[in-house]
């Protein structure tokens, strides 16, 4: 009997030992919550030089947080503010536009929404020509005569080849997006103005620079009248090449004697408001439209200035700043070749077209030529037969190329009006940040090292952390 009772004893401390008070175990006992889940901070959209990833929306998972790593910081202040930012795009070419018009009506107004619309990459600024630019079927001006023949008082001026498609495709545009930015540039005065009587080089005569203000005037006057503002005008595309077809020469001298003298006045009597911008030319010349401005009575009519980068070195826009702080400056064209690779591409061009000229005070960034065919056409006899569009459209079909990438991580997310603001260059990792009229921040970085790279993107004090592959770029949004 005690041993049956000392069995029972020993049994009743087993459960009590492993069971303790079983009866707190219920179901009805409270869950410990799961730690929170990490808060995303920051949207990152990614293109990589090997085309795996392409404008892509990531999912990596970024949060501010206080604690410190040893990986490069890119430091972010809002409270340090540059120039204000009018817009990123393209030239919208005669070629373009004759593409565009001979897409079926659903393909070319899907195509249009998504390069202008807020749903697609937002392009906020193109450029056109005024008259015929290398890249179209034809070479023309508004103001063609007879061999021989004159017409001083513009009497035939007409902007009938624009209204075939130029016109239609950029009434399609303001529809999009009504507050679009419009720069037009010559590339040649009428044959009979100049003195070779050719579209090929040559200059403005003397005696027809008050005439050729007149022209201006009517092209801005008559474009209006279609429901078309032009925002701004440069006085001349690439006044120091004169081997384009068309083309025409224009010295420093002989911009600041039309400008002064003829162009800006007529502006004002008129009562036109657009923009007018010299030199339109590359970065290895800047004391071209600095010559300009030191003339007091030329720089009073003038805007600021326009830069193209196949010569010379971004930081141009920053001397020509220096030299006119008061003045405004302008990127206005870089092409990609037919025989330029995507990864090179792209790496140069966020490098120097968008983050250089963002960093060195340009209010705008465009690329070179928003359309061609898959043979790099139209365009003109003698113009460029190897300059790759933003797309490449065949028939109603078309395909997206590496500038429409390199325009796309700018103008998707920076819209017109905001402002540049401070970063610095790490190593490695060129960068450009912005705040938006929304108040959102965006930081576009660039590695441009052999490998992947991670560091941290730092604002107010919080690190996040990410990484690019070699050769990416990302546009960071929070």
């Amino acid at each position: 009997m005690m041993k049956k009772k000392a069995g029972l004893l020993l049994v009743s401390f087993y459960t009590l030992f492993v069971c303790g008070d079983c009866s707190k175990k219920s179901g009805n006992d409270p869950v410990p919550p799961p730690p929170p889940a990490p808060t995303n901070d920051v949207e990152m959209w990614v293109t990589k030089g090997d085309q795996s990833a392409l404008l892509q929306k990531q999912t990596d998972i970024l949060s501010f947080g206080t604690t410190a790593n040893s990986f490069p910081n890119i430091d972010i202040d809002s409270a340090t503010a540059y120039q204000s930012v009018d817009g990123f795009g393209y030239t919208l070419t005669g070629s373009s536009a004759y593409l565009i018009r001979r897409m079926g009506t659903a393909e070319s107004a899907a195509l249009l929404n998504e390069l202008f619309g807020s749903n697609g990459i937002g392009v906020s600024y193109i450029r056109i020509s005024i008259g015929a630019s290398d890249l179209i079927p034809a070479v023309f001006s508004y103001n063609d005569m007879p061999t021989g023949q004159t017409d001083p008082t513009l009497a035939n001026f007409s902007l009938a080849n624009d209204t075939v498609d130029l016109i239609p495709v950029l009434k399609q545009v303001l529809q999009i997006n009504p507050n679009i930015k419009i720069m037009g540039s010559p590339w040649s005065a009428p044959v009979w103005m100049k003195n070779n009587g050719s579209t090929i080089g040559g200059s403005l005569q003397p005696q027809y620079y008050a005439v050729y203000a007149q022209y201006f005037v009517k092209y801005i006057q008559q474009m209006q009248a279609r429901g078309v503002p032009v925002h701004a005008v440069t006085v001349q595309n690439e006044p120091e090449h004169g081997g384009n077809n068309p083309s025409m020469v224009m010295t420093a001298t002989q911009q600041a004697d039309f400008v002064k003298n003829h162009l800006g006045p007529a502006f004002q009597t008129a009562g036109i408001t657009t923009k007018i911008i010299v030199w339109d030319h590359n970065c290895d010349n800047p004391n071209y439209p600095v010559s300009i401005m030191n003339d007091a009575a030329a720089k009073a009519y003038v805007d600021g200035s326009a830069f193209h980068l196949y010569a010379g070195d971004i930081s141009a826009l920053s001397t020509v700043r220096t030299a006119h702080p008061d003045k405004n400056l302008y990127f206005t064209e870089q092409w990609t070749g037919a025989n330029g690779s995507f990864n090179g591409d792209l790496a140069w061009h966020i490098k120097n077209v968008i983050i250089g000229s963002m960093r060195n005070w340009s209010r705008n960034a465009l690329e070179w030529n928003l359309a061609n065919d898959p043979s790099f056409g139209p365009h003109t006899p003698g113009g460029c037969s190897e300059c790759k569009g933003a797309v490449t459209i065949s028939g109603s079909a078309f395909s997206r190329n590496v500038s429409y990438y390199i325009i796309a991580h700018a103008s998707k997310f920076v819209p017109a009006g905001s402002v540049r603001i401070a970063s610095n260059m790490a190593t490695n990792l060129p960068n450009v940040a912005f705040k938006t009229p929304s108040g959102k921040k965006v930081l576009i970085v660039l590695n441009e090292s052999g490998t992947g790279q991670g560091f941290n993107i730092r604002y107010k004090g919080k690190w996040v952390f990410t990484s690019l592959a070699a050769g990416a770029v990302g546009t960071y949004v929070w």
